[in-house]
Parts: C-alpha cells; sequence; structure tokens
C-alpha cells in the first residue's frame, strides 16, 4: 500500500496516516456502470421540479445546455435554503439557546449528508465557498507549512521538490499551485496531452521528487474521464499527495473518494443542483490535522491568549467566521435529491447524453469535437472554422439555447489544440434528446447563416 510522503513524516504523523489507509477498500478501481439511462416519462418528472426550465429566453423556449458552469436547482433545493432562513436562522457552534442549537444540528446533519455522498467520513469535509477556494486553502496550508513551527515541517515544500499537474487543468487547478510553487521554490510541471486531448501516460512524468499531484477527474472541455486509478497508483508510488478536482465528477458519477484512494478532493455546491457560495474540500482526516490552517479567526481555536493561539482540529480548524450555514444545507438537499435518482442511473443518463452529443456534432461538416472518444459524462466541446465561438454562442442564444462559449478557464489546453476559445454544451439530469437534437439543429443551421458551409 502506498505511503504519504513517509520519508518525510514523523513516526506519528506515518502511523496515523496508515491507521486511515486501512480504511480504503482493497477494490480502487473505478466504478463500472451497468444501470439503465432515466426514461423520457423520468425526465419529464424530473423536469417539473425545476421551475426554470418552463421559462422563454428570446421568446424561445429555454433548452439550458449550461449545466457544467451552472447546473440549475429543484424547488427541494430552493425550499431547504428558505426553510432554514424562515425558521432556524442562527449562528452555528456558538450560542446556547435553542435556535442556535437547531442549526448547528442541521448545520452537521448537512455535512454528514454530503460526506456519505462523497464516500468520507464527516470530519474529512471542510466547507468552502467553491472548489476553487478549497484548492488555494490547500495551497496556502501547504505554503504556511513552511513558517508555521516545527509541527507541520514534515508537510513543507522547498527547492527541488514537484508539485505535478495536467495540461488539460481548469485555471483553479492550475495557478494557485504556479503560486505555490513560487512561494516555496518547488518546481511546478506537467503531464501532456496528445492530439485528442488524452493525458499521456503519468508514471512517465511522476519522479522521486513529486510530492503533489492535481488533476480534474473530468474536464471541463472535454468531457473525458481521467484514469484515477493509475495516476493515485503511480503517485503514491512515490509517496506523493493526490489532489482531485471532482467539480465535473460529482455531479454526474457515482463518487467514493476513500475507495478511488485520493488523499484530497474538491467540488462545487452550483454544478450539482445545489446553490452557489458553498463547496467542499476532502481530506484524509490524519492530513487535514498534519496541516496548518490557511485562514484564522473565530470559531477555529481552543484557547487563544495575546502572544498565541491553539487550533481545533479539522474540519473546524479550516473553517473560520460565520459558515455558509443555509447554502450547505440546501447542498445536502441537493445530494438527496441526486442520491433518491441513483447516481448510477445519473451517469448512465450522462454517456446516453454524451454519444448524443459527440455523434450528432460529429456527423455535421466541418465541426471539429474537441477530445477523443470514450467514456465521458455529458458535455461536448467543439470548433466550427469560420465562426467564432461567441458568434456561436448568440446565434444558439437566439433560438433560447444556452451554451457556454470561450476558453473555459483552460487556455493551455486550447492552445495545446491550436485553438482560442470553443463552444461548450453541457446537460444534466433534465436534458432529453430532443433538446440535443434542436442545439444540433442550431449547430448545422449556423454554418449555412454565417456562409461557411464549404
Amino acid at each position: 500500500m502506498a505511503q504519504v510522503w513517509q520519508h518525510r513524516l514523523s513516526p506519528g504523523q506515518r502511523a496515523r496516516a496508515e491507521h486511515v489507509r486501512l480504511d480504503v477498500p482493497a477494490q480502487s478501481k473505478e466504478h463500472v456502470n451497468t444501470a439503465a439511462p432515466l426514461t423520457e416519462s423520468e425526465i419529464l418528472a424530473i423536469r417539473g421540479d425545476f421551475p426554470i426550465l418552463a421559462t422563454e429566453v428570446n421568446g424561445q423556449p429555454l433548452v439550458y445546455l449550461d449545466s457544467g458552469a451552472t447546473s440549475q436547482k429543484p424547488l427541494s433545493v430552493l425550499d431547504a435554503e428558505r426553510k432554514f432562513s424562515l425558521r432556524r436562522n442562527s449562528a452555528v457552534h456558538r450560542g446556547a439557546h435553542t435556535l442556535a442549537a437547531e442549526a448547528t444540528e442541521e448545520f452537521e446533519d448537512a455535512r454528514e449528508t454530503v460526506a456519505r455522498f462523497v464516500g468520507a467520513r464527516p470530519d474529512e469535509i471542510v466547507w468552502t465557498s467553491n472548489a476553487t477556494e478549497g484548492i488555494n486553502l490547500l495551497a496556502y496550508a501547504f505554503s504556511n507549512a513552511s513558517t508555521a513551527g516545527p509541527a507541520y515541517a514534515d508537510l513543507a515544500l522547498k527547492p527541488g521538490d514537484e508539485i505535478l499537474v495536467t495540461e488539460l487543468e481548469h485555471h483553479a487547478n492550475l495557478i494557485p499551485w504556479q503560486q505555490l510553487a513560487q512561494r516555496t521554490g518547488a518546481t511546478l510541471r506537467y503531464i501532456p496531452v496528445d492530439d485528442d486531448g488524452v493525458l499521456l501516460p503519468a508514471d512517465d512524468f511522476i519522479t522521486a521528487r513529486t510530492r503533489i499531484v492535481a488533476f480534474s477527474h473530468v474536464s471541463n472541455v472535454l468531457g473525458i474521464i481521467n484514469p484515477v486509478a493509475q495516476i493515485v497508483a503511480a503517485a503514491h508510488a512515490v509517496g506523493a499527495l493526490v489532489v482531485l478536482d471532482a467539480c465535473q465528477s460529482a455531479p454526474h458519477l457515482p463518487l467514493d473518494l476513500r475507495a478511488l484512494d485520493v488523499d484530497f478532493a474538491v467540488f462545487s455546491g452550483h454544478k450539482m443542483l445545489g446553490p452557489t457560495g458553498i463547496g467542499a474540500l476532502y481530506g484524509r482526516r490524519a492530513l487535514l490535522n498534519a496541516l496548518p490552517p490557511f485562514l484564522t479567526g473565530g470559531s477555529m481555536i481552543t484557547t487563544v491568549t495575546m502572544e498565541a493561539a491553539e487550533f481545533l482540529p479539522a474540519p473546524q480548524r479550516f473553517e473560520a467566521g460565520t459558515q455558509r450555514v443555509s447554502q450547505a444545507i440546501a447542498l445536502a438537499s441537493a445530494v438527496d435529491y441526486l442520491g433518491a435518482i441513483g447516481m448510477d442511473r445519473v451517469a448512465a443518463h450522462g454517456t446516453l447524453m454524451s454519444r448524443r452529443l459527440i455523434d450528432g456534432l460529429s456527423a455535421i461538416a466541418g465541426v471539429r469535437v474537441l477530445g477523443a472518444s470514450g467514456e465521458r459524462v455529458g458535455l461536448a466541446s467543439f470548433d466550427v472554422p469560420g465562426i467564432h465561438s461567441h458568434d456561436m454562442g448568440q446565434f444558439l442564444d437566439d433560438r433560447g439555447i444556452a451554451v457556454r462559449v470561450g476558453h473555459h478557464c483552460a487556455q493551455p489546453l486550447h492552445r495545446r489544440l491550436g485553438l482560442i476559445s470553443s463552444t461548450r454544451a453541457s446537460a444534466s439530469i433534465y436534458t432529453t434528446e430532443a433538446e440535443i437534437d434542436f442545439f444540433l439543429q442550431g449547430v448545422a443551421d449556423a454554418r449555412t447563416f454565417f456562409g461557411v458551409t464549404s
């Protein structure tokens, strides 16, 4: 079993890390899904829970294909946040009165619900504003380890150490590591992709100097599901820590972070039917407690004097100040909604949408679909030479079709693929095959409208 920076940990920390690893199931390969996709009647019933889908845009029924950026929210999620504000609004972990106790209980119940959804313990889930904050929290905690005193020195980075990312990362999983490398003198390296956007073998880039490997479970541009098991195995073989960006997998795939054997992971509520302003950082309990805090202040301390402070264990040590209480409760409601459908069936629906998107776009002359065929979620990006992505997006918007345009916060990947920008269509559980077909017709018609039919 892989060690976690074993040569850099104290005996006590090493023992605690191994204790956590003993709980990881022996079978940690990616999930194989055999579930049936959602039926048409089931999708229509789901759509009834999302009032916004009944609206019109530019006089046309809304076809929302931008869930990869922000998904829509069902009534149960909207009601959960409103119900808390109406009946239990109070500061958590601070008051002795009944309302505060009830708010705290609901807040921590939400943590337990979200933890169970991703295969974690409640004390391994740290609330953040979003995944970007979670990654920055980690990067600054590693940075602080070099100056926070001898108790944290084992996890400090130094010149000669390497941080490894990939060429397809969202900027949120690239720039914080760039900054960490600059602050500590470590070297940032990356795993390139081939012409189809597929990652080259991680073993060729992970070295004895690698200390952190950070990568996306699913590319937010290509929709490709990356080989987590292989990357994790190669990283742990040299004692490196693994940080998984699960933003595009948590809404679409069964996710068991402990079975995947990653050390840290992040995801955002607003991409998985939840509200904005809430996300989570997962970390192995021993590792979270081995890191110094990033934000400091109230609610994350045990004892404070005018000269020093002692900090609570995780997750509270990383949750300074007033928390995102109603948002966390609403995220738990979103998780319950997805769980009631069944993540196997959510994933099967995504596979169906992916095939319809990829096959349909590939059948349109002059359209270049980005990324190789293979296992994907319901997301596809494409380019039409002669039509700027912003023009394509505006043309589709005139028909009520909402898509994403631009570089999708992944400029290096676009540059590698020879592009400045692309158009992205992303589905969710409420997306119908008819909507995909309407979108495909819109792309075909755009070529005629802009005169690029040759």
